[in-house]
């Protein structure tokens, strides 16, 4: 009886499952290309979380839904209910394509519509209402342009592609959307924004059509050859008016679509020419001005100086080196800092650059700074052209001298005074005799002495190894010691001069920057900011810590010309000495 009751309800259960019923149907299953697709997902039963099928991977598009459609009645005291989800769709290929699955749950169960086969032809001819068929074709006046403002140009010379879309005075267009982005590969790009879209007048084939320009872009070729520029492809939604009239005489429109296409373009970059071409030529292609300006050249000691090295004009801007002055070792040049005030309109980059070099005195004197150079290839006259700057003397007034030994070369002074010396040599008056016998030496005082003194050390041996040993162990004092010594040493000149302002912080900032010479092997040339954090970061130094001194090196500079207190000087050299000592014990 058990059986017969439980293979009842199961057989209810299934012809209450089987009673759902959730299956896709098409319009057709055969089209061309052009024509439309209506697909309807239906079901008896209302269900939640419908997901349709990735149309784009089975090779349609949709251009209309989804929308639904819902009835319910009943008849007989049975009622009756069916939903629908319906989506239009436009083949985007030919072939045996398949409508993939699509999914919903019903009674917290899922279900799923089985695949559908549907196969794409030739675009056919479709017939149509006389009165409804449209009066002109978007085939035939739509279309997508580049111009392209020089096919032939050298490398890294400008040029620009401007997209325009024609469209004839009889349609209109409704809506675009990019299906394929140009590429520019081996080009540097940069696209000029186009706040509003108007439509204009214009000539295309000989006939007058309004176009609407839709993307400009400013184009750098960066190798010669044949480049090739992928194309832009829209696709347009637009209204073409009918045979048919309104009340007042004039023509209804409809519906259409198009999909327009600029091409690819193909660009024949010249390479420069190798003939005439300098050294020290770095890339800039344009007509441009070359400046080396310095903010003064009459220093004080412990003054600093900007050098300005400046490039204005149109070209490449962005896209080559200026060139790096070459100094006397007498005068000590901090890492530039680069500015550039570059716009780009639709002929190309025009503006300034510049590297701005901080440069401080080491001794007083007269220093002369080299002229640099600056080439570029001139698009005028096709040819490279060479600017040179004028030399540049510095006269620094006061300071320390450079020492006379300094500037000659240590091995040859040593040569001259030992010639000197060789020639010049006299007879000396005291001699000191030895006798040509001597006394053995087994036997003799000195014999016993050495015998006899290990055993003598042994305790003061003893004591040391334990006074050493008691030192090693304690690593945080010797640590300690070691930090304040070498603070100490970097900070001697400081120290000298806590009550004069100036000197005072001209030596601590020089102390700072042997301290990382020794420490990183870096000249003061190669420092700036985020280098000097990364170096000692990487050494496993304190964040923290990190941060201070790069806080106490850049205070140095502006604390020589603010008021200070003693207190304040004070402070601060207080504040180096625990920053080596810290930095010494945390670097590894």
């Amino acid at each position: 009886m058990k059986k017969a009751v439980v293979l009842i309800l199961l057989i209810l259960g299934n012809s209450l499952f089987a009673q759902v019923q959730f299956e896709a149907k098409v319009s057709k299953n055969s089209l061309g290309l052009n024509e439309r697709l209506r697909v309807d997902f239906t079901m008896n039963a209302d269900g939640d979380n419908f997901v349709p099928p990735n149309f784009e991977s089975s090779g349609f598009k949709v251009v209309g839904g989804p929308s639904q459609s819902v009835s319910q009645s009943w008849i007989n005291g049975k009622s009756s209910f069916n939903k629908s989800y319906i989506y239009i769709l436009l083949p985007t290929q030919k072939g045996a394509l398949t409508l993939k699955q699509a999914s919903i749950e019903i009674n917290g169960q899922t279900y799923k519509t089985s695949p559908i086969k549907i196969n794409v032809t030739n675009a056919v001819e479709i017939p149509k209402d006389p009165n409804e068929a449209p009066a002109i074709s978007a085939d035939d006046n739509l279309y997508l342009v580049a111009d392209i403002s020089k096919t032939n140009p050298y490398l890294n010379e400008p040029i620009t592609v401007v997209y325009k879309l024609y469209f004839s005075y009889n349609i209109g267009i409704t809506n675009w959307r990019e299906l394929n982005k140009p590429k520019y590969n081996d080009f540097w790009s940069q696209n000029i924004d186009i706040k509003q879209l108007v439509a204009q007048d214009g000539m295309f084939k000989g006939e007058r059509y309004r176009y609407v320009v839709l993307r400009k872009t400013v184009l750098y070729p960066q190798k010669s050859g044949k480049l090739e520029i992928e194309p832009l492809s829209l696709d347009i939604d637009c209204q073409v008016p009918t045979n048919k009239r309104n009340f007042w005489g004039q023509a209804l429109m409809t519906e259409d679509s198009k999909r327009v296409s600029a091409g690819s373009k193909v660009i024949n970059v010249k390479a420069l020419p190798e003939k005439g071409k300098p050294e020290d030529f770095t890339g800039a292609v344009g007509r441009m001005d070359f400046k080396v300006k310095p903010s003064k050249t009459i220093l004080k000691n412990g003054e600093s100086m900007d050098l300005d090295v400046s490039v204005v004009g149109t070209g490449n801007m962005k896209l080559f080196t200026l060139p790096k002055p070459v100094l006397p070792s007498a005068l000590e040049m901090y890492d530039p800092v680069h500015d550039e005030n570059v716009s780009t309109p639709l002929t190309g980059m025009t503006g300034r650059i510049s590297d701005k070099y901080t440069i401080i005195p080491q001794y007083k004197g007269n220093y002369q700074i080299k002229p640099l150079r600056f080439t570029y290839f001139d698009l005028g006259s096709n040819s490279y052209k060479t600017i040179t700057s004028q030399p540049i003397t510095i006269n620094v007034l006061d300071g320390p001298s450079i020492a006379s030994s300094e500037k000659a070369n240590p091995n040859d002074v040593a040569k001259t005074k030992f010639e000197a010396a060789k020639s010049f040599a006299y007879i000396k008056q005291k001699t000191s005799l030895q006798p040509m016998e001597k006394d053995d030496f087994l036997g003799s005082g000195l014999f016993y002495s050495l015998v006899f003194l290990p055993f003598l050390a042994i305790p003061f041996l003893i004591i040391g190894r334990r006074k050493k040993e008691e030192m090693d162990n304690d690593v945080v004092g010797n640590k300690i010691k070691k930090s304040n010594a070498l603070a100490k040493k970097y900070l001697g000149d400081a120290k000298k001069h806590l009550g004069n302002k100036e000197p005072f912080y001209i030596a601590l900032e020089k102390a700072m920057h042997n301290f990382l010479k020794a420490k990183l092997h870096i000249e003061t040339s190669e420092m700036s900011k985020d280098k000097i954090t990364e170096l000692l970061l990487s050494r496993k130094a304190n964040a923290e810590t990190v941060s201070e001194f790069i806080h106490l090196t850049e205070n140095c500079e502006l604390a020589r010309y603010a008021q200070s207190s003693e207190t304040a000087i004070q402070q601060d050299y207080d504040k180096a000495v625990v920053i080596i000592s810290d930095l010494e014990k945390q670097l590894k």
